[in-house]
């Protein structure tokens, strides 16, 4: 059973930095793309950021390139989202995600079948 967990939210002022981690666990992790989305209170929940399984291409929202940095690591079953420049309107429960066929990435929710629980991230002004 796929299982992913995510740690590393919390309370920071706008323009600090914060990095979320998600260990995934319950198969090959590097045959999958990880996706990192968002949930304001009240809204949709959104895309953030992609990583595909092997040769690492990255993709982001416009709300946070040049901002946030997706990573990976297959040795660890880690992706990683560092988070640089934080705004108010980043305030959201993060999540990671991943698909389950391999070789599948996307930019939508729906295109992602596994879920963390989601950590909170909170930025005051």
């Amino acid at each position: 059973q796929v299982q992913l967990v995510e740690s590393g939210g919390g309370l920071v002022q706008a323009g600090g930095s914060l990095r979320l981690s998600c260990l995934a666990s319950g198969r090959t992790f590097s045959n999958y793309a990880m996706g990192w989305f968002r949930q304001a209170s009240g809204k949709e929940r959104e895309f953030v950021a992609a990583i595909r399984w092997n040769d690492y291409v990255t993709f982001y929202a416009n709300s946070v390139k040049g901002r946030f940095t997706i990573s990976r690591d297959n040795a660890k079953n880690t992706v990683s989202l560092q988070m640089n420049s934080l705004k108010p309107e980043d305030t959201a429960v993060y999540f990671c995600a991943t698909p389950r066929s391999p070789w599948s990435w996307g930019t939508s929710p729906t295109e992602y079948d596994y879920w963390g629980q989601g950590t909170q991230v909170t930025v005051s002004s």
